[in-house]
């Protein structure tokens, strides 16, 4: 496809050339991303082709997930996109987002190892960074809107499956009250074997404080006495999180 035909109507394309038809025909890994997301907007807006107007957004937003995660006064004051675009592209958002919470909800998760696996380009890092990027969604999604802080925790069995997301203290926009006491009575209850903390810092900025490594110390040591082992700790900040245990910071 060259750029005249880009900026075509998809429908003036030839058929071979239109992404429908390529991703019907089992072509889904030879689309780029904007043609993928043409597919799922269905058109284009004056003067602009689907794939013409995916790509300014991708561009205009920085990436796809800067595209999905803007806000939807942002997108509406967008050139190109009205009510209905909008709503395509808040659902597409929420379907990606139900479709990792499933995954990471039912399938067993690799974080044992992940310290270190930065730049490492085995299969079993790749996975390993997939579950931590769904993990980080998913406390995205449950942490990142609260106005005042949150400390929660994943409890998980013995396959590393979630067994319940519990948001367990709250505290004010700075500083949450949390108690080693509670958390291990809480494995025990719900009979965990390993866990993942999470808080998020209402003030934007996900980098752990001093305080933060402080309690993670106290937590990790607090859980070996019950045998619970704590695989991370993440901190979330609106869009960005940062996993301790990423950066070796996860006592051990």
């Amino acid at each position: 496809m060259n750029k005249d035909t880009s900026s075509l109507p998809v429908r003036l394309w030839r058929k071979s050339e239109q992404p429908r038809t390529r991703i019907l025909n089992g072509r889904a890994e030879a689309l780029t991303l904007a043609e993928l997301l043409a597919i799922c907007m269905g058109s284009g807006s004056v003067g602009e082709s689907a794939v013409m107007l995916c790509t300014r957004l991708l561009s205009e937003f920085g990436d796809l997930d800067g595209l999905l995660q803007a806000s939807t006064t942002e997108l509406l004051a967008t050139h190109g996109l009205g009510e209905a675009k909008v709503a395509q592209l808040k659902a597409l958002h929420e379907l990606t987002l139900r479709y990792s919470e499933e995954k990471f909800q039912s399938e067993p998760l690799s974080l044992d190892s992940v310290d270190g696996v930065v730049g490492a380009a085995s299969n079993e890092t790749c996975e390993q960074m997939n579950d931590l990027a769904a993990v980080s969604r998913f406390l995205q999604r449950k942490l990142a809107v609260s106005h005042q802080e949150v400390f929660g925790c994943l409890y998980l069995d013995t396959r590393h499956r979630l067994i319940e997301f519990e948001a367990l203290f709250k505290g004010s926009i700075n500083r949450a009250h949390i108690y080693p006491r509670e958390l291990i009575k809480r494995c025990i209850d719900l009979n965990a074997a390993a866990v993942i903390l999470t808080h998020n810092h209402p003030s934007g900025i996900a980098e752990p404080s001093q305080a933060d490594l402080a309690i993670t110390r106290t937590l990790v040591t607090a859980l070996q006495h019950v045998d619970v082992k704590v695989l991370d700790h993440i901190v979330v900040a609106n869009a960005q999180t940062v996993s301790l245990a990423t950066r070796g910071l996860l006592p051990r």
